[in-house]
Formats: structure tokens, sequence, C-alpha cells
């Protein structure tokens, strides 16, 4: 069972793991050992996954998602097959904590009188340091 946090155990039977050739390291043991490892998880019909959680999980990783809705996961990154699969479910978790705590709301404040001042009177005083880098004009 996948812990994310207290809210949030997937049981290892609703993933699906495949594995193929990897590119990453292995020299010429990447021939002949299928060290990649393909999770697939059908996120948007897990029943392990919290509805606000699922709806967070599927706006923010929509592009990870197939059309089936399943999130597709790619590990090559360690030499053993077994490294890349506790590498995937480590993703996983990643982007679940991201997601399961909803944001804050914010609250619309508006710039105090103070600060619109000072920021003009910056900005007036960068424009004259400007004016003076100048060439002098016909006019001047």
């Amino acid at each position: 069972m996948l812990n994310v946090n207290r809210r949030i155990q997937i049981p290892f039977r609703e993933f699906q793991f495949t594995f193929a050739r990897s590119s990453g390291p292995g020299g010429q043991n990447v021939n002949k050992v299928n060290s990649k490892v393909i999770l697939h998880w059908p996120v948007a019909d897990s029943p392990s996954l919290p509805t606000d959680v699922r709806r967070r999980f599927l706006a923010r990783y929509r592009n990870r998602i197939n059309k089936q809705g399943q999130l597709v996961l790619h590990c090559q990154r360690h030499r053993d097959q077994q490294q890349n699969v506790s590498d995937c479910l480590n993703l996983l978790k990643t982007l679940l904590l991201e997601v399961s705590v909803p944001p804050k709301h914010r609250v619309a404040t508006r710039p105090t009188q103070g600060s619109q001042r000072r920021r003009v009177k910056e900005k007036k005083a960068r424009g004259h340091i400007k004016r003076l880098r100048r060439k002098p004009g016909p006019d001047d």
C-alpha cells in the first residue's frame, strides 16, 4: 500500500507496472535488461482518492494523464528495476502531496496611499536620472 498521508492510501493492486529497456545508465546491460518502469494508475476511477484531491490532481497534471484517465509515469534513472519502481512510487507520492492540501483563498487587497506615493516618487527620480544622461538637445 502506498501511504501518502493519513487521508490518502492507495493499494498496490490499483497500479499496473510495465517494464521496458532503459536508455539510462547500465552500459551493455541496457541492451538485455528491462529496467525502465512505466507506471499506469487509473486516477479518474480510483476509489482510494478523495474527490477534492482527484479534482485538483486531474486539473494540475492533465498533461500526464491519457485519454483513458490513467496517469502514466516513466522512471529509468537507476540501473535496477526495483529502484526504478520505488522511484516511480516516490514521484507519485510527491505529486499527490502537492495537491492534497487545498490552495489558500487569496483575499484581494489594495495598495496603500503611502505605497502609491512612494512608487510614483521612485519612478520620477529614476526618470530624472535618465534625463540627466541624455545629450543636450537644441532646446537646452
